[in-house]
């Protein structure tokens, strides 16, 4: 044996030596045999006088003390000092532990054979198998109480002590003025270290490894933290028992904190989140060796890229919560430790060491493991994130780095409303009210915004100012933006590499929301914040900075977005019908406030009182028609009239404030929008409709929107309040010729187009205004084409087309086909108020060749070679064809003399059936009758002959007189 080797089994012997008469003073002391004969009287026999046992009861008595909250029995603080120096002595080799070393023999050869004696690397490799399935109770049993006596005193294990001693010393972690039993718990020691690791400064490998081992066994085995005992007995007794191995009886704590398997008392949850901040699981997620086997597959998968134990396999863990990747335990896992990793900042060292100056600098906080009465780790975050959406002018803005984290802890609070304190305490009446039933990811938050008008005020706040958030900086809606993210891609990838979003992304996505590669579950989630916003106009982002002070000023006491559009849009409107020379609102908030109108458009439920008023409408005749993209207006519309009152009213003002300014109607908008920019590129937004309908019948016009014009159109000749340019134009005449209608007319009801075929008529009788009548001629023109466009048409012959004109109406491009067979069916029509409607219509057509279609196109070539020089309107073109239909030396197209024979047997029966109510309709008829010229000569005849008859009768009158006078 060598020189060296003697020496060192010199120096054991001697220390064994040492150990065994400390021991032997220990347990023959008077005072601590009284001690030892209480606390061990039933554990040691009267005759029995060993020295391990002895000890070893009395460090479980030292242990048991500290886990009652009143002890049976006390042990003095000399001899707990001495039961630690005992402990402490034989902590570099576990033979010196002689309790311990028998329990304990035949699991040291099964788990550390290789494992040589000495500086305490036996109990270590004991400890790490304390859980394996074939370790003994004996030994196990043994190994936690030497466990718990390190948790009392870190200089029972030696490895710690060892590599701890100069960064201990370094960092003042062992002050001498601290009582003994704080300064040598291991918490406290784990504590100081780590505030030193996280203000950064520099903590051995050695010393860091062994924290590490040691925050592991903390978290594997609660029974070594007596805080969680004292204060978790009853629950863990009623909730977690069975579960002690490997961290489960944490994390089943942990769940109940979390409401999910009943209530916990709130030192229990004080004394988990000590534990929490003590092991510090957030710095490496090894710590948490239930997290840790739970997540291994995800981690291996998701997390690969990630060094192993780096603080962000946390955060990647957390950003694929809820996807394909995670299975159901690590989600628990995961969500009970972030629970309380929420609830202090300081839990998240990535947010720690980037915000730590930040939170210096405007929250006042202290060191990492000092806490402060005026700013609580709960409220240091909510301090930060007030900061981070903070405008240059506001000033004391958060650093670049610390505002990407903020934004990170929001992105993963919003998938679980439980990850956000203040919300979960203020809001948890509310949700237990409101939000019972909602229980799958992300619907809590939703259902308590839906509820929002309904929360208690403090919640209502907090919501609020969540949701208010949220506006600016919409990628806080994690998983939203997960369901989005294909559409963010491929049409919103540049808003959405911002740095700062201020609420372009969202606008973005609604601006897209109906685009082939939307998915299902983003389209309801850009509809459901769209449908949130309009509870507050501070919800939506952009339109709050750019019309703040327009609203404040113009629209005080309006919270409601719908309502402030609304004042806004009447102030806009008001200004502009008055030619006011400066607008109250201002330009940006102008601008803005159009967005906000063209969103609304999209979806009834963005229309507040037109949706209640017409919800049951909805259910009764729309229920199958899904909401966005208008589909729910268009469905009223086309039912208007088997709606209620109240919704009929409001979709005909909806209707009016669409022709008004028809970029308004979305559906128009959307299934034009091509034409749009062929046709009208520079029309303006009020324009947009009128431009349409000129190039309607152009032959690249899309047949879709040719559709969607012709039903426009339809839906304006139902009531003249519904077109505009009209409206304007035959202001004047409308109360002239029509007065007697309007009386008769309800607000906000139809006039089925009675006023339009009043001015018909007058227009048939040329006396209307010149603007009036170019756009009667014009209507007149449209609706001889397609019958549809003539509503009183429509509704009084109805039953004739279907009987007399089926296959003309079913015809798929209306070129007046269905108002020449009435007109050919006349005779054969019995209805009166149908038969005075084919009699209009060619009483229509004698003032202008131009509305009636066929005799038109039938006479096109006579009328260029004829009558070119005669301007059309007034029946002039009409009576030069007449006149050329008289003259033999004039030749006629054969279907122009046939189509215009048949107009004057027509007409004929007309005058017959339908006699002249007055003299100016008597002298109509004579002027556009074929006849004119001999119905003039005949009547001038006629008054030249009374003429002479008078002049006759006069001078036998004068004759007479003058003889009665002579006599």
């Amino acid at each position: 044996m060598n020189l060296f080797n003697m020496r060192k089994l010199l120096q054991k012997w001697t220390k064994l030596l040492l150990l065994w008469n400390y021991k032997l003073n220990l347990t023959t002391d008077p005072k601590f045999e009284s001690v030892a004969r209480e606390v061990c009287k039933s554990t040691i026999a009267e005759d029995a006088h060993s020295q391990g046992e002895v000890v070893a009861c009395l460090e479980k008595g030292l242990v048991k003390e500290a886990e009652e909250t009143d002890p049976r029995i006390q042990v003095s603080d000399q001899c707990k000092k001495a039961i630690l120096r005992v402990a402490e002595l034989s902590s570099d080799d576990f033979h010196l532990d002689r309790h311990l070393y028998f329990a304990c023999r035949d699991d040291r050869e099964r788990f550390c054979e290789n494992t040589q004696a000495g500086e305490g690397r036996v109990y270590k490799c004991l400890f790490n198998h304390k859980f394996e399935e074939s370790m003994s109770e004996k030994c196990r049993d043994a190994l936690t109480t030497r466990q718990k006596l390190i948790a009392q005193d870190y200089k029972v294990s030696y490895s710690l002590a060892k590599s701890c001693k100069s960064d201990l010393k370094k960092y003042r972690c062992n002050v001498e003025n601290l009582p003994r039993s704080r300064e040598a718990r291991l918490s406290y020691l784990l504590m100081c270290l780590e505030s030193a690791v996280h203000r950064g400064r520099q903590v051995s490998s050695e010393c860091q490894g062994e924290m590490l081992d040691y925050r592991r066994m903390l978290m594997e085995d609660f029974s070594l933290s007596p805080e969680i005992i004292l204060s978790c007995r009853g629950e863990i007794e009623h909730h977690c028992s069975g579960l002690h191995r490997k961290g489960r009886t944490l994390h089943c704590l942990m769940k109940v904190v979390r409401g999910e398997k009943g209530n916990v008392g709130l030192n229990c949850q004080q004394a988990l989140q000590t534990l929490i901040q003590e092991t510090d699981p957030g710095a490496d997620y090894r710590i948490d060796r239930a997290l840790n086997e739970a997540c291994e597959s995800v981690i291996q998968t998701a997390c690969k890229h990630i060094r192993s134990g780096d603080p962000m396999i946390l955060s990647c863990l957390m950003e694929h919560l809820y996807t394909e990747k995670m299975v159901e335990d690590c989600e628990h896992r995961l969500l009970e430790l972030q629970y309380f990793i929420s609830r202090d900042w300081k839990l998240d060292t990535v947010l720690y060491r980037k915000c730590q100056g930040d939170a210096s600098r405007l929250c006042h906080t202290h060191g990492w493991n000092e806490t402060s009465e005026l700013m609580p780790p709960g409220a240091v975050f909510s301090c930060l994130y007030r900061h981070a959406y903070r405008t240059e002018e506001q000033g004391r803005r958060l650093s670049r780095e610390c505002r990407a984290e903020v934004q990170r802890i929001l992105h993963q609070r919003a998938m679980d409303v439980k990850l956000d304190p203040a919300l979960q305490d203020k809001c948890m009446i509310d949700l237990g009210k409101w939000c019972s039933e909602k229980t799958e990811t992300g619907q809590e938050l939703e259902c308590l915004q839906d509820h929002l008008d309904d929360l208690v005020s403090d919640c209502r706040d907090i919501v609020g100012n969540l949701t208010e958030l949220e506006s600016e900086d919409i990628q806080i809606e994690a998983l939203l933006m997960r369901a989005c993210e294909p559409i963010i891609q491929t049409f919103c990838h540049e808003v959405a590499d911002n740095q700062i979003d201020s609420g372009d992304l969202m606008e973005c996505l609604i601006q897209n929301k109906h685009q082939k590669e939307m998915n299902e579950k983003c389209a309801i989630g850009v509809t459901h914040f769209q449908l949130v916003q309009m509870k507050d106009f501070r919800f939506s982002y952009k339109f709050k900075m750019a019309c703040k002070e327009d609203v404040l000023k113009l629209c005080p006491n309006i919270k409601k977005k719908v309502d402030v559009v609304i004042c806004l849009s009447t102030t806009v409107r008001n200004d502009t019908l008055q030619d006011a020379k400066e607008h109250r609102v201002s330009l940006k908030c102008r601008k803005q406030l159009r967005v906000e109108e063209l969103e609304m458009t999209e979806d009834i439920r963005l229309e507040p009182e037109l949706y209640e008023a017409c919800k049951s409408d909805i259910k009764n005749y729309c229920q199958n028609v899904p909401y966005g993209n208008a589909q729910i207006i268009e469905c009223l519309k086309e039912i208007k009239k088997q709606l209620s009152t109240r919704c009929h009213q409001k979709v005909f003002k909806l209707q009016e404030t669409e022709m008004m300014d028809p970029e308004l109607d979305y559906t128009l908008m959307r299934v034009c929008k091509q034409m749009i920019k062929r046709f009208c590129p520079e029309a303006d937004s009020k324009n947009m409709l009128q431009c349409l309908k000129q190039n309607k019948n152009s032959e690249v016009m899309d047949p879709k929107c040719k559709q969607m014009i012709t039903k426009r159109q339809i839906t304006q000749n139902t009531d003249y309040r519904l077109n505009p340019v009209l409206r304007k134009a035959c202001k004047a005449d409308i109360p002239k010729f029509c007065q007697n209608i309007l009386n008769r007319a309800k607000d906000d009801t139809e006039l089925e187009g009675q006023v339009i075929s009043c001015l018909k008529l007058k227009y048939a009788d040329q006396r209307l205004s010149p603007d009036c009548e170019d756009q009667i001629r014009v209507i007149i023109q449209e609706s001889a084409l397609d019958y549809r466009l003539d509503p009183q048409l429509q509704m009084h012959c109805s039953e004739e087309i279907s009987s007399l004109c089926a296959e003309e109406a079913a015809a798929q491009e209306q070129t007046g086909q269905v108002e020449e067979c009435l007109k050919v069916n006349l005779l054969k029509i019995k209805t009166e108020m149908c038969k005075k409607e084919v009699l209009n219509m060619l009483k229509e057509s004698k003032a202008d060749i131009f509305v009636d279609p066929v005799l038109h196109t039938a006479c096109a070539l006579d009328i260029k070679h004829h009558c070119a020089a005669i301007p059309p309107g007034r029946g002039r073109q009409m009576s030069c064809l007449m006149e050329a239909l008289e003259d033999k030396r004039v030749r006629l197209q054969p279907e122009c003399k046939k189509r215009l024979n048949d107009r004057i047997e027509m007409w004929s029966y007309a005058a017959k059936v339908a006699p002249a109510e007055g003299f100016s309709d008597l002298a109509m008829q004579v002027m556009t009758s074929p006849s004119k010229n001999y119905i003039l000569s005949v009547i001038t005849v006629g008054i030249c002959v009374l003429f002479l008859i008078g002049l006759m009768c006069g001078r036998i009158t004068k004759r007479v007189t003058r003889e009665l006078k002579d006599r």
